[in-house]
């Protein structure tokens, strides 16, 4: 049972990640494309960020549920020895695991493959996706046995 719980904190900090991750991505693209000059009006960009959570958000989810596995880790050995850190662990856990997925793919890749990771502005709203997908999953994960006798 524990397991289960613990998976589905990961796949919904993943969803998490994926919804705001997509909607970040989105508005970056369409305030590239406005100043350029082209109007955006706001049934432009609701249609938009729609299309891009439906194409772009099940991508990014992979992303962010990859990321989260080994930053997630990190978080909870720190938390076993820590636990009154647990809430802060888990959110900057998710948003570094979600940088550095982001920087490595564009470290790899010959293009970069998600626009806003263009610039650092790009990258650090990113990473308040994975920020939030933190917490997201300190706040549904079960607690170690320690963490519950200590706190």
């Amino acid at each position: 049972m524990k397991f289960l719980r613990l998976l589905l904190a990961w796949l919904v900090a993943a969803v998490v990640t994926a919804a705001l991750g997509s909607i970040i991505q989105t508005q970056f693209n369409l305030a590239a494309i406005a100043a350029l000059g082209a109007s955006v009006p706001l049934g432009a960009r609701l249609q938009t960020t729609l299309h891009d959570l439906a194409g772009f958000a099940p991508m990014f989810g992979l992303v962010g549920a990859a990321g989260f596995v080994p930053g997630f880790v990190v978080a909870a050995l720190l938390s076993w020895r820590r636990p009154e850190w647990r809430a802060l662990l888990y959110p900057l856990a998710g948003a570094a695991a979600l940088v550095a997925a982001v920087l490595l793919m564009n470290g790899l890749l010959p293009v970069t493959p998600i626009g806003a990771t263009r610039s650092a502005w790009g990258i650090a709203a990113l990473g308040l996706a994975g920020l939030a997908g933190g917490a997201a999953f300190a706040a549904l994960a079960p607690r170690s046995t320690r963490a519950r006798t200590m706190a």
